[in-house]
């Protein structure tokens, strides 16, 4: 029984996401402790996050754990904790971007990073048997809140930049929290900072009475139109759990994840004198093209965090990330975080003392289009074969290390199943945007006849 997509456990609450499914999952997860560790659990703003926390909360305690609930904190700052806590292992109850009616979880380990495949396949067993270690009345552990975890990581952060240096530039900054996990750290950080800063959708709502989760630029087109309006330097957007962040430049721009990353991995390979970057096959070429005439090396893994950060740790990475606003800076943690890429954008532009548009110009432009096309799990293998074989043909060169990355004249065109919803992810790319168009065209249509011919499709 898998479990685990390549972030975690996401499914629709109320149908797969039950009390009985949580319990089982939470059981599961005390077969791979020794009681008496300590677990640290947060959570994000979803409507059933703090449900879903205190009943694995209830059962970690009742197989003799020590349990200290975090609160609603982003994901970042849960993994930022958890090994400052001491603790043994952290779970956070999050579906990040995914649609309002999803939750799930994740498990963080003891040293920050997600658990390794090995600690969920073990969870998974557990959970399909039924399996709970329990421990007599007198071995029951507690539950006990910690309530400053949001100032310990917005610390953490502060003190990787120069902060004086961004206080005396006075940025206005326009801060759409998206109703979800930083509203509890990203104000705070940014006034830290020195900024002066406007909020949009402020407030913890797990319905996303704003916009979405995912912070795409259909979606937070309020930030868009805020931004020059209020004569702000930059915006930013966080997603539901604040991993990830994406900007806005001064003219109202929305910036795309892939020149963010290729801005702040060029810095950080240039401050270092070279270094290896990694990021997921979906990268766009722009990556490559920023880091290479300084010493960078790009090295590639599957799509998702827990892929990309264990690569980081394994070649000594000075930066990676992925193209959808998820960066990672390993002189603060191997994650995902949406807080130190908000400040360490500032740190760039105080250092640099230029604006977001004019850091941007020098970063090689590409025209990266993303469809997803909805797509029963069952069905995933069948389609991706028909498909392959489509996108194979007359192809320069195809990669298979996640999905299928089909190499064609003046582009690229990529198709992978999601590993968090029953969807397939279609990134097609070019200089050209009409070519970059007409291969996510192509990857649609491909699905589109796959899915067609279908036994269960008629």
């Amino acid at each position: 029984m898998r479990l685990f997509g390549t972030n975690g456990i996401r499914e629709v609450v109320g149908t797969k996401l039950t009390a009985p499914f949580i319990a089982r999952v939470a059981g599961g997860i005390t077969t791979v402790l020794t009681p008496g560790d300590l677990v640290t659990i947060g959570w994000d703003a979803r409507t059933s996050s703090p449900e879903i926390a205190h009943i694995v909360s209830s059962t970690l305690a009742l197989a003799g754990h020590r349990v200290a609930e975090l609160g609603i904190l982003p994901t970042p700052a849960v993994q930022y904790l958890v090994p400052r806590l001491g603790a043994q292992l952290g779970i956070i109850a999050t579906a990040s971007h995914n649609p309002r009616e999803f939750n799930g979880l994740k498990c963080i380990a003891a040293d920050g990073l997600e658990v390794p495949r090995s600690v969920e396949e073990a969870i998974e067993v557990a959970a399909e048997a039924g399996t709970v270690r329990a421990v007599p009345y007198d071995g029951v552990g507690s539950v006990y809140p910690v309530t400053d975890g949001a100032n310990r990581y917005v610390e953490g952060i502060v003190q990787q930049v120069d902060a004086a240096r961004i206080r005396r530039r006075k940025l206005t900054v326009v801060l759409d929290c998206g109703n979800g996990a930083s509203v509890t750290t990203g104000p705070t950080l940014l006034r830290r900072l020195g900024c002066r800063v406007i909020t949009l959708n402020g407030h913890p709502d797990g319905t996303f009475p704003g916009h979405l989760s995912e912070p795409t630029e259909a979606n937070i087109q309020d930030l868009i139109r805020a931004v020059p309006a209020v004569g702000a330097d930059l915006g930013i957007a966080h997603d539901g759990d604040a991993d990830r962040a994406v900007f806005v430049d001064a003219t109202g721009r929305f910036v795309p994840g892939e020149e963010t990353l290729a801005l702040l991995a060029r810095d950080a390979v240039e401050r270092a004198g070279g270094g290896i970057v990694v990021s997921p096959v979906s990268a766009s070429q722009s990556l490559e093209d920023a880091v290479r005439p300084h010493g960078g090396t790009v090295v590639y893994t599957r799509v998702g965090s827990p892929a990309v950060t264990h690569e980081m740790q394994t070649q000594k990475a000075v930066f990676g990330g992925e193209e959808n606003g998820g960066l990672i800076f390993p002189k603060f943690q191997y994650a995902r975080d949406g807080g130190m890429s908000a400040a360490g954008v500032l740190d760039l532009l105080a250092r640099l003392d230029v604006s977001l548009a004019e850091a941007l110009r020098t970063v090689p432009r590409y025209a990266l289009v993303r469809e997803k096309v909805p797509c029963p799990v069952e069905s995933r293998g069948p389609v991706m074969a028909q498909v392959q074989a489509i996108l194979a043909d007359g192809a320069e060169r195809v990669v298979t290390l996640d999905g299928i990355k089909a190499f064609r004249d003046g582009g690229w065109i990529l198709l992978r199943p999601s590993g968090t919803e029953p969807l397939l992810r279609i990134f097609a790319e070019s200089k050209d945007p009409a070519r970059a168009r007409a291969l996510a065209d192509e990857g649609l249509s491909a699905v589109r006849r796959a899915l067609a011919e279908l036994p269960s499709n008629p």
